[in-house]
């Protein structure tokens, strides 16, 4: 399988960017993210850190747009997504992969929004390794190159049909979580 090319990620990027901010009023700022983490939301915005790669920066601008989603629509996946998440249980691991996996399920309904349907098994496969790697790190404590875990033609994630929200500033995810 040939991934797509940079043009076409910078292409998807400046489409899902403008329709962000366009349809659904929220500001995509590229600038500094403290570090560790590559991008960060709060409920209203979303950052993408200046450094990243235009495909990583698709993958997190896409990705930030559905957890902004739900942080607006559910207190629980705010919660989920705004705490340390120190040695946490199977129970609570199976909530955090529902979660992420709700996410990418919300990302691939705002790229088929604009009518991009030939990056979905691109971004099943980033969802999917960023999937891995969060597990991974989660149950070790362990942060390994992201790219180690990647793999080709897993299966295509479904859109979720995103529910009605008003974006609310609620918290920075760096006020919380360790990635």
């Amino acid at each position: 399988m040939s991934k797509p090319s940079k043009e076409r990620f910078l292409q998807v990027f400046n489409l899902v960017k403008a329709h962000i901010e366009k349809r659904y009023e929220i500001p995509v700022r590229i600038n500094d993210v403290a570090a560790p983490f590559t991008g960060d939301l709060d409920g209203a915005e979303i950052h993408v850190d200046y450094e990243e790669e235009v495909e990583s920066a698709l993958f997190i601008v896409a990705h930030l747009f559905g957890h902004t989603v739900q942080w607006n629509v559910c207190a629980e996946a705010r919660e989920i997504g705004s705490v340390i998440h120190d040695n946490p249980s199977d129970e609570l691991i199976t909530k955090l992969c529902a979660y992420e996996e709700e996410a990418c399920g919300y990302s691939m309904h705002l790229l088929h929004e604009l009518g991009v349907r030939d990056l979905d098994q691109w971004l099943s496969d980033f969802s999917a390794c960023d999937l891995s790697y969060l597990t991974q790190f989660y149950k070790t404590g362990e942060k390994v190159d992201f790219m180690s875990l990647w793999v080709d033609g897993t299966p295509i994630m479904p859109p979720l049909v995103l529910p009605e929200f008003t974006p609310t500033k609620w918290i920075s995810r760096w006020e919380g979580v360790v990635l």
